[in-house]
Order: structure tokens, then sequence, then C-alpha cells
């Protein structure tokens, strides 16, 4: 969900936030005025964009994105994407990964935000990115000042060309959906759950540990350096909402030969800070999980075994002492 490990150059918001452009939670791309060469879907894969040498199709050379033929008329070539979920857009990437002659020189990207259905020729679309350039073969990331959420994006080349990915990290709107039994996963990034900070993240970003479903391989978890020195590693999650935990799972799916000894969790309810000043605070807040051993490729289910607590905002996931974990979900009532 999190920019690739390739690019660590990558801004904040691509690590604090989830991707709502991503096809795996749901983002679907609706039309576009031309995907002859490259289908429009392809931009939404959350996998970073791979170039296959001598992959042809019957329209001409394979690209890992969308791409529209050379425009021989006026005007310029769009598509239509509804997001995941509705969100407050942080930031957006623009990846043009293996196009280099035939990478579109500048898009912009319009924004509506709908209660039900999708965009007709009478929608309203608002500026979200004014136009900007755009190169060859690189990430191109935008901080994005505007709160307003949205549920569409209709993003605009200048005037054809190839984009690799779409990338669109908000926070997300929280339903107000409750599971079967009445609890909801507070730490959901689909609900608006957020990683504020992690001591490591060499293998994996924290990110991964709030998707939806579970991991689908090794690759898809947080997953930290081995440890050579005394202590263990952790990360902070800033919950979707303030709220009671009353089950917890921890999934070390895929993880065999590198999973944690034990976990535990330390919670607290945080009236404000900044990522610095929640990472000392973080070390002193109660535990809510007291230590866990923890097994390979299992999902762990604990009750009983949390401690009362009052309403909390924060969690700290300590592993002990290193690893890789794939899912963390801590399913409760809001307050």
């Amino acid at each position: 969900m999190a920019v690739p490990a390739a690019d660590p150059n990558a801004p904040e918001f691509t690590r604090r936030h989830v991707n709502l452009a991503d096809a795996r939670l749901g983002a679907v791309a609706l039309a576009a005025s031309d995907d002859f060469f490259a289908d429009k879907s392809r931009m939404l894969n959350p996998e970073p964009a791979v170039f296959i040498p001598g992959k042809y199709d019957q329209n001409g050379k394979w690209m890992d994105g969308w791409e529209s033929r050379r425009k021989r008329v006026a005007g310029h070539d769009w598509c239509i994407v509804r997001l995941a979920r509705p969100g407050r857009v942080h930031g957006i990437d623009l990846d043009t990964s293996h196009f280099t002659g035939n990478y579109p020189p500048a898009a912009s990207i319009e924004a509506c935000y709908l209660r039900s259905g999708d965009p007709d020729p009478h929608t309203a679309w608002k500026p979200l990115l004014p136009v900007a350039n755009l190169g060859g073969n690189s990430h191109h990331y935008f901080p994005v000042a505007d709160e307003t959420p949205c549920t569409h994006l209709r993003v605009n080349l200048y005037p054809d060309g190839g984009l690799a990915r779409l990338r669109v990290y908000a926070t997300p709107q929280f339903d107000g959906k409750a599971e079967a039994d009445g609890l909801v996963d507070l730490a959901s990034a689909l609900n608006g759950a957020q990683i504020v900070a992690a001591n490591n993240e060499h293998f994996g970003p924290a990110s991964r540990l709030l998707l939806p479903g579970r991991g689908l391989n090794m690759g898809d978890g947080w997953e930290t350096r081995r440890r050579r020195e005394p202590g263990n590693d952790w990360c902070i999650v800033a919950l979707a909402l303030p709220g009671s935990i009353e089950a917890i799972e921890i999934d070390t799916a895929h993880f065999k030969g590198n999973y944690p000894d034990r976990c535990s969790l330390q919670g607290a309810a945080v009236a404000a800070g900044t990522p610095q000043s929640l990472v000392t605070q973080a070390m002193f807040w109660p535990l809510l999980l007291p230590e866990q051993k923890l097994q390979m490729d299992h999902q762990h289910h604990f009750r009983g075994e949390i401690l009362p607590h009052g309403t909390i905002t924060h969690v700290r996931f300590n592993i002990h002492p290193d690893g890789g974990v794939s899912r963390l979900r801590l399913r409760g009532k809001p307050a």
C-alpha cells in the first residue's frame, strides 16, 4: 500500500496515509477517453509497475499502466476513477515508471463528492491538482492542501500518453458501519487509522498492518531488519476513532522463519502531540496487552488477555525482538 522500497525519497504522506486509488481496496477506473495501448485499470494496481521486454499485444507494446494512443486532434485524454472510500486527499503520486518516449508532458486532477452513484455529464468537478509538468520514468509527488473530501477523481493527461500508476494518499471517511458482533476495527486503514511512527521498516512498511484481508505473501506486511542489539521493534498507530478495545488479532501470515517471538500492546488517550513527541510519550503508556507468545504463519486472537482500560486514541505495537507481522486488528467500540 505504501510506496515501494525502491523509492526511499518518497515524502511522508506516502507512509502515513492509505492509497485510496488501490484496486485491491476497491478503487475502480470507470471510464477513459482512450486506453488503446494499455487498459486504464492497470494504473490502479498497488504493485510497482514492471517492464517486460519483448511483450506485445494486438495493439502494440504491452505497458504496465494506462496509455492512450497518439492524439491527432485537439483536446486531451482523461480517466475517471472511483476511490475505494470517500476521503480527504493529502498527497498524490503520478508515476510514469517505464514510460520514456510516451509519457504525458503534463497532467492535472479534478475531484467531486457524490453521496451515491458515479459521475455523469452534469457532474460539477473542482480542481484538486493544477496542471503540473511530468517527466518520464519517474515518481511525481504532489502534496494536496484541499481539505474537502472526494469520492471520484478525473485524471487529465495533456495531451496524451502513459501513466504507470495513480496513487492517492488520503484519510478515509468512516462509514459508521460495525461488524456483525457490533465491533469496529479501530486499526483499519479504510476506517481512518494511520501509522504515526515506526522504529524500523527495512523489509516492509508498517502501514501494511492496517490493510483489509490477509496478507498475500511475505512481502505484504510489516517486517523489520534483524535486530543485533538489545531492545525490541515497535510502531505507533493512531486509531480511526477514540474507543475501547475488546478483541485483538495479530496475524503472522506467511512469516515463518522471521516472525516475532512475542508481542505486546500499549495504549493511551492522547490529547495532542507531534509524531516525534508521541514516540517519547509511547514508551510510558499503560499496557493494553501483556507480552504474548507468537507462532509462525498464524492468526492469533486475544480477548480475555486484554487489560482493563478506558478510551484510547493511540496504541504502541511492540514486537520482541524483531521480525514480520502481516496484519493487526483492534476491534472495539467507538467512544
